[in-house]
């Protein structure tokens, strides 16, 4: 089966460099451009005007696909170790992934309507992206729970717990605070609300 074969472990790996090299790199075109400001803006603002938006899009695009690709790969090993132990129902296991899926069409979303051009969308799309991902990641906690000890150790479903309460977490806050504003523009000058 493909989901274990030597070498796939690269997929994850690889989305995650990806991903953070998309990030980085339309930071360092904004700020040089002097789009931004170099310090913490959102990530969507690094990715909202030429040349970065384009480079942005492009790159989040090909994360969403990785984080397709790996999804499916967890989903095809989930239910390869399923055939020997059944310790979850596969519908969960595919209601998991399908979660996951919608993140990633989430992010898709984000990339290709810029922040500033389409607001309404790109904030449906991150609000998407990042509450399927925390269900996503809530989900394969609790399946990484059920499946130890045989399948994994008690520490990496630990870890996974903790990544996914800080996200809930996280997710609070980012729901109000992006309920609070309205983003027209990123320039502000010291006269305007």
């Amino acid at each position: 089966m493909l989901c274990f074969m030597p070498g796939v472990a690269f997929v994850p790996a690889l989305l995650v460099s990806w991903s953070s090299a998309a990030f980085i790199i339309s930071y360092v075109i904004a700020v040089l451009a002097g789009h931004v400001e170099p310090l913490v803006p959102y990530i969507s603002d690094t990715g909202t005007k030429p040349p970065e938006s384009g480079i942005f899009g492009f790159m989040i695009n090909i994360s969403a696909l990785l984080g397709v690709i790996t999804m499916y790969i967890r989903y095809l090993i989930i239910e390869k170790q399923n055939e020997s132990s059944h310790f979850v129902r596969s519908s969960c296991n595919m209601f998991s992934l399908c979660i996951g899926l919608m993140g990633c069409i989430g992010m898709g979303i984000v990339a290709t309507f810029q922040e500033l051009s389409v607001p309404s969308v790109h904030d449906i799309g991150a609000l998407v992206a990042f509450g399927s991902g925390v269900v996503y990641i809530t989900l394969q906690s609790i399946i990484s729970y059920k499946s130890c000890p045989q399948w994994n150790t008690y520490f990496v479903c630990h870890i996974r717990m903790a990544i996914s309460v800080i996200s809930c977490i996280a997710f609070v806050p980012m729901i109000v605070f992006a309920s609070r504003i309205s983003m027209t523009k990123i320039d502000w000058t010291p006269g305007e609300k």
